[in-house]
């Protein structure tokens, strides 16, 4: 992933005012983007075209950009490169952004891909940045882009650059059941195996430095923790508890993982260290405490628990398990499950279940701001975008429906489906790629 070379064209950096959008509620109106074929003078197969394509669909996917039908443009890509925009082209197109550029070979099986944004109105760059790497990354250096472009327009980190870890039903066979853990661009492209599909798998967990895995395995009919590492594929067995154990979450630095195991009839929240396996015990065997999540700074846990009730609710602890607060307040026959911190640290989004019917929510710690953005015949597992502007979760349309993975903003407006070849679920998405590289 080091082979990225990042250089900075023309770079502006002052944001233009009343750039910045909310996107958290209300209605948005998204912005009339024009986004050219990238000009392709090396001929490199259809690249150009299919850079345009991907921009397209990534930027589409916010919810804060429309594309422009191509066949209204008044201007070539080679034009553009050449001689630069004519904004007097591009206004009559109500455009409120241009995007065009170039991609050649540098040497090799290396590719160059270079891009300017433009403020239609004003007529100014707003951007020009250029990539260089191998061609076969070239979709994850288009994705880059994207980020570049939606950081550029909103002053949000973007979300592209990202993967997304999940459970593929292969047999769609719910009384015998064959799944395997696969990995996949957050388009669905690029999919991959992890685990061959001989045992069972479930609640795929990313680690907050994208190296590692958490997940369940039933070997034998019995359930294990395991954490794989992403660059050896190797898994390490974590534990083996007595009871029904529960989805693991990692804490913010990656050195633990959050879970809950049964006891006697009841389960409990404990922390585990990966490296030790040294376990610590957070809440008591009395009630069914499970689903735990890390707060993004690591000093608090949301969990689900029925200690209050035959009806699951949300509560929040202290991660020693100190100062438990009950943060919702559902009536009958209201239940909430899989609760999950956003990267931000704002809010919780959850699942709740009204009679029959499943919703996806989010509310704030302190239980004020409850809103329901998704709801269906079976909805649940939500995970947050790196940025936590974004949810995908599972859906299931009936009981005859494969189950797929959803996307939507937090105004509940824009949703969209994430491809994949088979019946998918239990999402995580990972952290920015570009971000996990930069760092290390």
């Amino acid at each position: 992933m080091k082979r990225f070379l990042f250089v900075f064209l023309c770079f502006s950096l002052s944001l233009h005012a009343g750039l910045k959008i909310e996107i958290t509620k209300g209605d948005i109106m998204p912005d009339p983007i024009a986004i050219v074929d990238f000009y392709n003078p090396d001929e490199i197969d259809k690249l150009g075209q299919d850079i345009a394509k991907v921009l397209t669909n990534d930027l589409e996917a916010s919810g804060l950009f429309v594309a422009i039908g191509k066949t209204a443009f008044l201007q070539t890509s080679e034009s553009l490169v050449k001689g630069g925009p004519n904004m007097n082209n591009w206004r009559p197109l109500k455009a409120r952004f241009l995007v065009y550029g170039e991609v050649k070979r540098s040497s090799g099986d290396k590719i160059s891909i270079s891009f300017r944004l433009f403020d239609v109105l004003t007529g100014q760059q707003m951007q020009g940045l250029s990539f260089d790497g191998e061609q076969k990354n070239w979709r994850r250096m288009t994705h880059i882009i994207a980020d570049n472009i939606y950081g550029r327009v909103t002053g949000e980190t973007g979300v592209f650059d990202s993967k997304i870890f999940f459970i593929e039903d292969m047999n769609n066979d719910r009384k015998n059941p064959k799944k395997r853990m696969m990995v996949m661009d957050w388009d669905g492209f690029n999919q991959q195996e992890l685990t061959d599909g001989k045992n069972l798998v479930l609640t795929p967990r990313v680690s907050p430095d994208a190296k590692k895995i958490a997940y369940l395995a039933y070997i034998n009919d019995q359930p294990r923790v395991y954490v794989m590492d992403l660059k050896t594929k190797s898994s390490k067995e974590l534990g083996h508890f007595p009871g029904m154990t529960y989805a693991p979450r990692f804490s913010p630095d990656s050195k633990k993982i959050v879970l809950s195991f049964e006891k006697s009839g009841a389960s409990a929240v404990y922390i585990m260290d990966i490296a030790s396996g040294k376990l610590t015990q957070l809440t008591e065997h009395r009630s069914i405490d499970t689903s735990p999540c890390f707060s993004p700074d690591g000093n608090q846990i949301v969990f689900v628990s029925d200690r209050d009730g035959p009806c699951p609710q949300l509560f929040i602890m202290n991660t020693d398990g100190s100062n438990v607060k009950r943060i919702s307040f559902g009536k009958d026959r209201v239940r909430y499950f899989q609760p999950t911190w956003s990267p931000r640290g704002d809010l919780i989004t959850f699942t709740k279940q009204v009679g029959q019917t499943f919703y996806i929510g989010v509310i704030a710690p302190d239980g004020t701001g409850e809103r329901l953005i998704a709801q269906g015949y079976l909805v649940e597992s939500p995970t947050w975008s790196p940025n936590g502007r974004y949810i995908m979760y599972t859906r299931e349309g009936s009981i005859r429906d494969k189950s797929q993975i959803d996307m939507i903003d937090l105004t509940g407006r824009n949703r969209r489906r994430i491809p994949t070849q088979k019946g998918a679920s239990d999402g995580s998405w990972s952290p920015l790629m570009t971000n996990i590289v930069a760092n290390e």
